[in-house]
C-alpha cells in the first residue's frame, strides 16, 4: 500500500505540473480540500468554527476535545482526569461514536467501534488550520452517519515564507509537551515541504494514569494557478497506563485518585501492589494524497486517496483465571490438576483502512453552487489475544492466539448538493446522499464464536432555505434525514440482533451580525427511531453497551454570542437547554423485558452553559475567564437515583502574551492555563455496573504554561 501511495504521488506531480506562475490567492486552494463536506457561512444548518489563532491560545498538550470544551452544547470527559490521554466528547448528549469526524474530508472514526481516539493523534492541533463543528445531522459527509454532530478538521495550509517553531509546555502532574515544526515556504514559487514532531508526557491526575505520546506530521505540496497536489503523512504512538474502570462512590469519597487497573490482590482482596505494564500501546499512521484542480472559472474537482495503518494491544494482569477459558487443559503437577492461574495477557488489534474520496464542483458565483461527490472505503481488522506469561502456563502455549476474529467492512456513498440563490434575499439548499455498507465478523472472541453479517443501504435527503431579513440578520430552516449502522459492540453484545437507527432532524435558526455583536440561535427537534442509547453498562474491555430504544427524541434551544463590550473587553456566552427522552423505553435483561415508560436518555444533561470574558488591551496580550456548567445527567435509562451524574460548574483562566523582538525570533508567544481555579471536586463521566455507579473523577486546580518561539 505504501508503494501505491508513492506511485500516486509521482503520477500526480507528473500530470499536473503544467504552469510556472503562481498567484498569491492560490494559497487559499488548500481550503478546497474540505469544501465538499463543510458548510458555508449562510448554509441553513447549525455550525461553529475555530481558527488556528483560537486553537493556539489553549494548545498546551491537551486533546482536541478539551480545546472544543467551550463550544455550545459540548461535554468533554477525560479518563486520566486532566485532558491528556484518553478523552471523549459528547454533543447534544450524543457520544463520540455518533460524532462524524473527518480530517481533510477523510473519515477518522474507527470503522468498527465508530469512535474517535484522539490519543492516537497527540498534538494534532499543532498541525490544524481550522475546525468546523456542525451540530445535528449537518451536510452530507464521508464515513459513519452523524447523529450528534460532524467535526471537520483542515490541516495546515501552505506557508509562502520559510518558518520554524519550537514549542515547549509544562504543567501539573508532571505534564510536558515539546514540539518542533517547520515549513520551507514556497520553493521556486510552487513547492512546499512542512513537518512537525512532538512529544507529550503526563503522569495524569488519576493514580498511574500516565501518558507517553509521540507524534509526527509531514506534508509535501505542489501548487500553481489551477492545481494543488498535497501529500500527507501523520500519526502517533501512545502508551497509556489504563484508567478505564473508574471508581465506586465509597472510593470516590475516600481516595478519588485511586485506580483499579493493574491492582494485585491477596486472598483477602487487599491490594498488595500494581502490575507496572498494565498499558494500552497503539500506533496509528495516516497517509493522504489530495489532488485539487480548477478546470475553469466555474468547474473544479478534488480526488483524494488515503491509507491508515493501526496496530497495537493492551496488556492486563489477571488473577485466578480458569485455563479452560483460554482453550488450555489443566497442568498436572505432582498428581494435582491445576485449572486456575494468574497470568498476563495482551489483546491485539491490527487493522488497515484505505479508500478514496472525490468531489466535482460547479459555481457560477452568482446563483448556483453544485457539488457532486462521494467516497469508497474498506476496512479490515484482526482481533486476537495472547498469553505472554503465566504461573501455570506451559511455555509452548505462550504467545499463541487464544482467540482470533476478523472484522471486515466496506462503505460507499455518493451525494449531490445544490445551493441556489433564488433572489437577493432567499437561497435554497438541497442535499441527497445514498450510502451502502457491508459488515461481517468471523472467528471467535474470548467468550464466544462470532459469525455476524449485515448489509445496509441508506438514503439521506436534506433540504433547507436561508432568508436574508436585512443587512445584519438572517434566518434559516432545514430538515435532514440520517441513518446509522450499529457498531461492533452493538452486534457482539446484543441480546437481539441490533437494528440500524434513523433520525429526522429539524432546525430553525437566526443569525445577527454587526461590528460589535454577533448572535447565533437555533431550536432543534431530533426525532429518532431505534436509537442506540447507552445503557450505562460496559463490556469486558471497557466499551459502553448500547440498546435500541424504539422511539426517542431530543428537542432544544442553543444560542451563542460574541459581544464587544468595549475596545478591550469581549464576552462570549452560550447556552443549550434541551429535553432528551425515550418513549416507552423497554429494558431487556435476558428473558425479561421491562417497560420503563418515558425516561431521560442517558448522558444527556438538560442544561449546558459556556462563557468566556476576555480582556485584550492589545494584540500582544489577552486574558480570559472561561466557565462551563453541565447539568445533572443520568448514567442509564431507568432514571435510578443512584445513576445521577451530578451537575458541575468549573472556571478556567487563560492568558496569552505575544512579543515581537527585533532579534533572532520573529515572535515569542507565552500562553498559560489555570484549570478549575476554584478547585471544584467534580466528575464528568461514569457508568453503571448493575445498580452500582462508578465514576471518573476530574482534576482540581492545575496549570499548564507554554513558550512558543517562531523563527
Amino acid at each position: 500500500m505504501k508503494k501505491l501511495f508513492i506511485l500516486l504521488v509521482f503520477c500526480g506531480f507528473s500530470v499536473f505540473a503544467q504552469k510556472n506562475d503562481i498567484k498569491k490567492d492560490t494559497i487559499k486552494l488548500s481550503e478546497v480540500i474540505v469544501e465538499a463536506t463543510r458548510l458555508g457561512k449562510n448554509a441553513p444548518f447549525t455550525q461553529s468554527n475555530l481558527n488556528k489563532k483560537a486553537l493556539g491560545k489553549r494548545n498546551l498538550g491537551q486533546d482536541i476535545p478539551v480545546l472544543l470544551k467551550y463550544l455550545p452544547n459540548i461535554v468533554i470527559t477525560s479518563d486520566a482526569g486532566a485532558g491528556v490521554g484518553y478523552t471523549g466528547i459528547r454533543v447534544r448528549g450524543s457520544d463520540a461514536t455518533r460524532v462524524n469526524v473527518t480530517i481533510n474530508g477523510i473519515p477518522l472514526n474507527d470503522s468498527e467501534s465508530q469512535g474517535t481516539f484522539w490519543v492516537d493523534l497527540p498534538d494534532f492541533a499543532s498541525s490544524t488550520q481550522s475546525i468546523q463543528l456542525q451540530r445535528g445531522v449537518g451536510t452530507s459527509t464521508n464515513g459513519a452517519g452523524a447523529f450528534g454532530a460532524s467535526l471537520n478538521l483542515l490541516t495546515d495550509g501552505i506557508s509562502e515564507n520559510p518558518t520554524a517553531e519550537v514549542n515547549n509546555a509544562v504543567g501539573s502532574f508532571n505534564t510536558h509537551k515539546h514540539t518542533v515544526k517547520f515549513s520551507s515556504g514556497l520553493l521556486n514559487k510552487h513547492f512546499e515541504l512542512a513537518g512537525r514532531i512532538g512529544l507529550i508526557k503526563s503522569d495524569g491526575y488519576v493514580d498511574r494514569a500516565s501518558s507517553d505520546l509521540k507524534s509526527f506530521y509531514l506534508s509535501a505540496t505542489y501548487v500553481n494557478d489551477n492545481t494543488l497536489i498535497k501529500a500527507l503523512a501523520f500519526g502517533g504512538q501512545e502508551i497509556t497506563y489504563q484508567a478505564w474502570w473508574g471508581i465506586d462512590e465509597a472510593t470516590l469519597n475516600n481516595d478519588r485518585t485511586f485506580n483499579y487497573a493493574g491492582a494485585i490482590y491477596d486472598d483477602a482482596w487487599n491490594v498488595t501492589g500494581y502490575y507496572k505494564d498494565q498499558v494500552d500501546n497503539y500506533k496509528q499512521d495516516h497517509y493522504q494524497l489530495h489532488i485539487n484542480h480548477s478546470f475553469n472559472d466555474n468547474w473544479s474537482g478534488n480526488i483524494a486517496f488515503h491509507y491508515t495503518k493501526g496496530k497495537g494491544y493492551y496488556e492486563e494482569y489477571q488473577q485466578g483465571q480458569d485455563v479452560a477459558d483460554y482453550g488450555l487443559a489443566p497442568i498436572n503437577i505432582n498428581g494435582t490438576a491445576i485449572s486456575t492461574t494468574d497470568l498476563v495477557r495482551q489483546k491485539w488489534l491490527d487493522n488497515d483502512f484505505y479508500g478514496t474520496t472525490f468531489s466535482l464542483k460547479y459555481n457560477d458565483l452568482n446563483k448556483v453552487k453544485f457539488i457532486f461527490g462521494g467516497a469508497w472505503n474498506s476496512y479490515k481488522g484482526d482481533h486476537f489475544g495472547r498469553i505472554i506469561s503465566g504461573e501455570f502456563i506451559a511455555r509452548t502455549d505462550l504467545f499463541k492466539n487464544y482467540y482470533f476474529n476478523v472484522g471486515d467492512k466496506t462503505d460507499f456513498n455518493i451525494y449531490s448538493k445544490l445551493e441556489y440563490q433564488l433572489n437577493d434575499n432567499l437561497s435554497l439548499y438541497g442535499d441527497l446522499q445514498f450510502r451502502t455498507l457491508n459488515y461481517k465478523i468471523n472467528g471467535s472472541d474470548d467468550t464466544s464464536t462470532l459469525s455476524i453479517k449485515d448489509n445496509l443501504q441508506f438514503f439521506n435527503p436534506k433540504f433547507g432555505l436561508n432568508l436574508k431579513l436585512n443587512e445584519v440578520s438572517s434566518a434559516y430552516v432545514s430538515y435532514a434525514k440520517a441513518h446509522k449502522e450499529p457498531n461492533r459492540t452493538d452486534y457482539v453484545e446484543a441480546l437481539n440482533f441490533p437494528k440500524p437507527e434513523s433520525l429526522d432532524d429539524f432546525e430553525l435558526g437566526y443569525r445577527f451580525e454587526k461590528s460589535s455583536v454577533k448572535v447565533n440561535t437555533n431550536v432543534y427537534y431530533m426525532n429518532y427511531k431505534d436509537q442506540l442509547v447507552l445503557t450505562g453498562a460496559l463490556d469486558n474491555v471497557g466499551n459502553f453497551i448500547r440498546a435500541n430504544s424504539g422511539k426517542s427524541y431530543r428537542v432544544g434551544l442553543e444560542a451563542d454570542a460574541l459581544i464587544k463590550l468595549s475596545k478591550k473587553f469581549s464576552w462570549q456566552p452560550n447556552i443549550a437547554v434541551s429535553q432528551n427522552k425515550n418513549k416507552d423505553f423497554k429494558e431487556e435483561n435476558g428473558a425479561v423485558t421491562t417497560n420503563l415508560g418515558n425516561t431521560d436518555i442517558s448522558f444527556s444533561p438538560n442544561l449546558v452553559l459556556g462563557n468566556a470574558l476576555v480582556y485584550e488591551p492589545s494584540k500582544a496580550f489577552s486574558v480570559g475567564v472561561l466557565s462551563k456548567y453541565v447539568g445533572d445527567q443520568f448514567m442509564g435509562n431507568a432514571e435510578l437515583d443512584t445513576s445521577v451524574l451530578p451537575r458541575y460548574f468549573t472556571t478556567d483562566l487563560n492568558f496569552a502574551i505575544s512579543l515581537f523582538p527585533k532579534s533572532t525570533f520573529k515572535e515569542i508567544n507565552i500562553t498559560g492555563l489555570i484549570n478549575n481555579v476554584f478547585d471544584k471536586k467534580y466528575i464528568s463521566n461514569g457508568y453503571m455496573w448493575g445498580t452500582t455507579p462508578y465514576y471518573y473523577p476530574q482534576a482540581g486546580i492545575n496549570f499548564l504554561v507554554g513558550l512558543n518561539l517562531s523563527f
